[in-house]
């Protein structure tokens, strides 16, 4: 019973989260952008470097730029 309710409210989650505005979440076929960023995603973020900054870069990995606006 606990693992029913478990995934239940998961799922819950998951669906709150994917019905976000700016998360594009339903605009995409897949979760990552190519193989290189699954790569990354799951094993090299523990060691960035130049060259995955690069990649990302031009890749386009992490969707929407958000604009720092300083308080006033």
């Amino acid at each position: 019973m606990k693992k029913l309710l478990a995934l239940l409210f998961l799922g819950m989650f998951f669906l709150g989260c994917a019905s976000a505005t700016e998360s594009e979440f339903w605009e995409h076929e897949t979760m990552y952008k190519n193989w290189d960023h699954m790569k990354y995603s799951w094993t090299g973020y523990k060691n960035p470097n130049a060259e995955t900054g690069e990649k990302s870069a031009e890749q386009g990995w992490w969707g929407i730029e958000v604009p720092y606006i300083p308080a006033k």
